[in-house]
């Protein structure tokens, strides 16, 4: 398959490669001058969880170098989105699937609107981590599942099709009629250790060491689980402590991307995560007071920051 990815970031740098390596032609899109020319000069390297390999794929800041991609992955963060979806709409053939794959809520909902719920195709990654080590070099830090679905439901050939191409790439992947209540699963498990993580400049198992750090968490996941069982998504658990513990438990040692965004001093994407479940909650009626504080508290630690 020929498959763009629009935003080769630390995860977007593990899918490029892994489905480079699987013998896709594979187009890497960002914004990124010095990635971009790295990753044209010497190859793209990805070490860790996946391995260590260098691969070699074509690689461009503009979107417009690309044409009749049979997949386009979204990969950038919430912000880029709709831009991604406007360039992905141009470079993908008439009917290809326009796949987003985001932390968090409403990202799924702005490629949906520009490209059209039937084209939009939504995935929903767990057990995995990355982080930049520089131009051209990744680190891939953990890799379980990739969870796929259509987000007007059900399942179909071309979702069976562009399954059978992540694991060319030695993914694992499952695929879902349902993939919102992935979604929601994710979010209780991003609401729970992205925002309180970044507060506290925390890895994951620091956290969960922590009674104190640990109440607030905790608390996130289960507001985060009342507002998801009101808006009637079926999740697979009762208990939602006991589920984001044993997801958390998998990964001690990793940073979540907010933490990594705050270290770096840059914005993170707190409105699609500890901030959906206080909005969702708003518009349902159900109060979220500790998603809410962590939110405030996240933007005002953000007010110094210039990027």
């Amino acid at each position: 398959m020929k498959i763009a990815i629009i935003g080769t970031g630390a995860m977007g740098s593990v899918y490029a490669a892994l489905l480079a390596d699987g013998g896709h032609e594979v187009w890497a899109i960002d914004t990124w001058s010095a990635h971009v020319a790295a990753m044209n000069a010497n190859g793209l390297r990805v070490e860790g969880a996946s391995g260590d390999r260098t691969v070699r794929l074509h690689a461009t800041c503009h979107a417009r170098d690309v044409s009749d991609a049979d997949l386009v992955i979204i990969a950038t963060k919430d912000d880029g989105v709709e831009a991604a979806a406007r360039d992905a709409t141009a470079i993908a053939k008439p009917d290809a699937p326009i796949l987003t794959i985001q932390n968090g809520l409403g990202s799924a909902d702005k490629v949906g609107a520009i490209a059209g719920a039937e084209r939009t195709m939504i995935g929903v990654v767990g057990g995995f981590g990355a982080s930049m080590k520089g131009p051209g070099h990744a680190h891939h830090n953990g890799m379980e599942f990739v969870r796929l679905g259509e987000m007007a439901g059900g399942l179909s050939t071309r979702l069976e099709t562009v399954k059978n191409a992540w694991e060319t790439g030695g993914f694992k992947v499952l695929v879902f009629d349902d993939i919102h209540k992935m979604v929601w699963e994710k979010l209780l498990c991003n609401c729970t250790y992205s925002g309180p993580c970044a507060l506290m400049g925390l890895r994951v198992g620091e956290l969960q060491a922590s009674p104190q750090a640990w109440s607030i968490a905790s608390a996130c996941a289960t507001e985060g689980f009342h507002v998801a069982r009101a808006r009637g998504i079926k999740l697979d658990f009762d208990d939602p402590v006991r589920y984001v513990w044993e997801f958390g438990q998998k990964i001690p040692g990793a940073r979540p991307s907010m933490l990594l965004d705050h270290l770096a001093g840059r914005r993170a994407e707190i409105d699609n995560i500890n901030g959906a479940v206080a909005r969702e909650g708003g518009r349902l009626g159900i109060a979220t007071p500790v998603n809410s504080v962590v939110v405030a508290l996240l933007k005002g630690k953000e007010s110094v920051f210039t990027a």
